[in-house]
């Protein structure tokens, strides 16, 4: 992929941004939506490259680029809990030439950080597509007398108190996956806070804590190498591990962390862009070697449309809102 250094890309967006709004006014759809795109479009990455959220966003980037004719740049924008990006999404030029990969932060963000935010999660972006989903996994030690993640909790139940859980930091999905487990469940247990998925896994896998959350990525090699007993996984069986039951199968269901990206662009975006941004990102989904690649490496493709993604960016930020509230959870 052709790279071009942020500040050019800055100044070209302030005038090709003008220009394509004026013209956009005068071309029908149709029109907008044949002409676009006539130059490089930037995804914003609110994270450093290497992660789970990057890794998809270069996978997509690839693929449409193919169909759009212009390249993809990958523009990673870490820092403030994904703030940092996401702001640079919502107040960049709304021609199309700028999207965001968002992922759960954009849903529980609203809630853990209220009026702090630095744009209006619900009224600065259009969702264009929600398109994969990394699931949660319920995991003890492999030497551990829990079988499953009813002995888990029957225990917990009977020892308020007593065992530890590995979070990877405040407000992470892990990090809220226990929350809404000790909700749900109504137990009492002790919350170790890590700084990130790398330390918390570290503390585990040495013995420190006794369950975690893990994303399917991250624990899946050491399940499979026996370091790791997996009890039960959100959102469903997963394909990865389709051994190990869902929440769901267990009366569970309402215990639904997971790691969600999808694609977002700045409110008054046109429609016909969101709408070719939408069918292009849909359609790459649905590409035989993408999808595959992407379940190799522990993404579940989902593939939900903008209007969808719309009311289910509403219904899971009000959910994870809800649960940060009666947790008391706060930032660091």
């Amino acid at each position: 992929m052709k790279l071009f250094c942020r500040s050019d890309w800055d100044r070209r967006s302030v005038l090709r941004g003008g220009a394509a709004l004026g013209a956009a006014a005068l071309l029908p759809d149709a029109a907008l939506a044949q002409a676009y795109p006539s130059g490089p479009v930037r995804l914003i990455v609110p994270y450093a490259p290497g992660g789970g959220t990057d890794t998809l966003s270069r996978l997509l980037a690839k693929q449409i680029e193919a169909e759009f004719g212009q390249p993809f740049v990958i523009d990673n924008r870490s820092g403030g809990a994904s703030q940092i990006g996401t702001q640079a999404v919502a107040s960049a030029m709304p021609d199309g030439y700028t999207i965001g990969m968002m992922d759960s932060a954009f849903f529980s963000n609203p809630g853990l950080f209220k009026d702090k935010l630095p744009y209006d999660t619900r009224k600065d972006f259009i969702p264009v597509s929600l398109l994969a989903r990394t699931q949660m996994v319920l995991c003890v030690q492999p030497s551990s007398p829990f079988k499953t993640a009813k002995d888990l909790i029957d225990y917990i139940k009977a020892n308020p108190g007593k065992l530890s859980f590995a979070s990877s930091g405040i407000g992470t999905a892990p990090h809220l996956a226990g929350e809404q487990f000790r909700q749900v469940t109504g137990t009492d247990f002790v919350m170790l806070q890590y700084r990130g998925a790398g330390p918390a896994l570290q503390g585990f896998l040495a013995n420190n804590t006794d369950f975690a959350f893990f994303a399917v990525p991250t624990i899946k090699p050491h399940i499979e190498a026996g370091k790791v007993r997996g009890l039960a996984v959100t959102r469903g069986r997963a394909p990865q591990l389709a051994d190990i039951p869902g929440m769901d199968e267990i009366g569970l269901a309402s215990i639904d962390s997971a790691s969600e990206m999808g694609l977002v662009v700045p409110r008054a975006t046109p429609k016909a862009i969101v709408e070719k941004l939408e069918r292009l990102s849909l359609a790459a989904l649905k590409n035989p070697e993408l999808s595959k690649r992407l379940l190799d490496l522990g993404f579940n493709p989902i593939g939900i449309n903008s209007a969808d993604f719309r009311v289910y960016v509403d219904r899971e930020i009000e959910k994870w809102t809800k649960v940060i509230e009666v947790g008391k959870v706060k930032p660091e």
